[in-house]
């Protein structure tokens, strides 16, 4: 199946453990479909909210389309989440627990639809923060090392 990623939020693998991961449909409206294939999508202070029965997208900002008429989409709305049942109980029972936050990952296209990569995620400590900054120098710089010799 062809996938095609449009946008990842680079920052919530720094800022949190992630752990599991769901794949949500996204319901959109003509516009935003069309700014989304562009590429025009960030997820950058997203977050996914839940109540137990129904699952949105917060905070996600898609880029008006240009060649749209006067009937345009605000940027900044609420995005229904397209989950099953089942999926939407586990979300909201992982969210009850201290510490634990629905992240959005990535956004892509698949088989012409725009899928949504959520996971439920833990929050990281400074420390933690640190730690992970040193492992991936600690791998560039092997990296440079292979590659000089």
């Amino acid at each position: 199946m062809d996938v095609k990623t449009v946008s990842t939020n680079r920052k919530a693998r720094f800022e949190y453990f992630l752990q599991e991961s769901f794949e949500a449909g996204l319901e959109l409206k003509g516009t935003e479909i069309k700014s989304i294939r562009k590429g025009q999508i960030s997820l950058q202070e997203a977050y996914v909210r839940t109540d137990g029965r129904q699952a949105w997208l917060v905070g996600a900002h898609v880029a008006p389309y240009e060649h749209a008429s006067a009937y345009q989409h605000a940027p900044d709305r609420e995005r229904k989440l397209l989950l099953h049942k089942r999926e939407i109980r586990e979300l909201w029972d992982a969210v009850r627990i201290k510490g634990m936050t629905i992240v959005p990952v990535r956004v892509y296209l698949k088989a012409g639809r725009a899928k949504l990569e959520i996971a439920i995620a833990k929050g990281k400590k400074q420390y933690d923060k640190r730690e992970s900054i040193k492992q991936k120098d600690i791998a560039r710089e092997e990296s440079r090392e292979e590659r000089r010799y």
